[in-house]
């Protein structure tokens, strides 16, 4: 089973000849409103995948469709709370080529309960996983707890912060970063990511594909090559996906792979967590990779 103190967004998307430029006005060519947050996606990308998820986060009066589409995905949504303050939102900027420029406010998001998170966990059992990203408070405290129960903890280190990464890095199992939130990682703790003190480490590359670094070694998945529409939200599609193969007995190199058909697929779509596949296609869709 898998638990996820996650960010729920309402994301506004804007397509764009191009992305904005320092002072520039824009005319946008088709306007949409989904389901996001990285938080939000991972958890439909697990639901998706066909583990079992609780989530666990918070929304304002405005946000209720927010945990409505959650529910429809299939995720437990009993410790999503509401709160006096207003839902997450983000503007994301989409241009021709898929390519997305994004600015977040983070709402509600910044607003959950250590006693909805305790009372959440309590249901978990040791073995199952946690999923964490640095959109919402307690990071630190949900790591923490979880190790305690015996959870394998999944941490997403983004938007990056060297800070928050060092606060949970002594519970964390499995870091995920891109390349670019590697590199500031190892440039801010001077440090190789064989050095890091967490055994298991995830790197994406986007269409380059992602590294699983473990005792000394790496695992290299490639990205299956596809035409992308938008690729707003593929990452959170590939470690949703993931951590459900790893939640479900996969070897990581396997899981992996899952995740990287799911990108695939997403990419190919508009949208965030409306555009994550379902199990079914994702296995079709390496079917037909052989």
């Amino acid at each position: 089973m898998i638990f996820n103190l996650g960010s729920i967004n309402a994301d506004h998307f804007y397509r764009v000849p191009h992305l904005p430029t320092p002072g520039e006005t824009l005319v946008a060519q088709d306007f949409t409103t989904g389901l996001g947050g990285k938080g939000a996606n991972q958890s439909v990308a697990a639901a998706q995948a066909g583990s079992k998820v609780t989530h666990i986060g918070s929304v304002g009066p405005d946000g209720i469709w927010t945990v409505d589409a959650l529910k429809r995905f299939g995720v437990d949504v009993n410790h999503v709370m509401q709160v006096d303050v207003p839902t997450a939102h983000a503007i994301i900027n989409i241009d021709e080529n898929g390519e997305n420029a994004i600015v977040i406010f983070p709402g509600a998001n910044l607003n959950q309960s250590l006693t909805q998170l305790e009372t959440a966990l309590d249901a978990a059992k040791r073995g199952d996983t946690l999923l964490l990203q640095n959109e919402t408070n307690l990071q630190a405290e949900a790591a923490q707890m979880a190790r305690e129960r015996g959870l394998f903890i999944v941490y997403s280190a983004a938007p990056f912060s060297s800070e928050a990464v060092k606060a949970v890095a002594p519970f964390v199992d499995l870091l995920v970063m891109n390349d670019i939130e590697a590199k500031q990682l190892m440039t801010s703790l001077r440090a190789s990511l064989q050095d890091l003190p967490i055994s298991r480490v995830l790197v994406t590359h986007g269409a380059a594909g992602a590294d699983w670094i473990q005792d000394d070694s790496t695992q290299h998945c490639p990205a299956f090559p596809v035409d992308p529409i938008d690729t707003t939200g593929a990452g959170d599609c590939f470690v949703g996906f993931v951590a459900a193969g790893l939640d479900q007995g996969m070897s990581p190199s396997v899981a992996m792979q899952l995740g990287a058909a799911a990108s695939a697929l997403q990419v190919q779509k508009a949208g965030t967590a409306d555009a994550i596949p379902s199990r079914t296609q994702v296995d079709a869709f390496l079917d037909q990779s052989e």
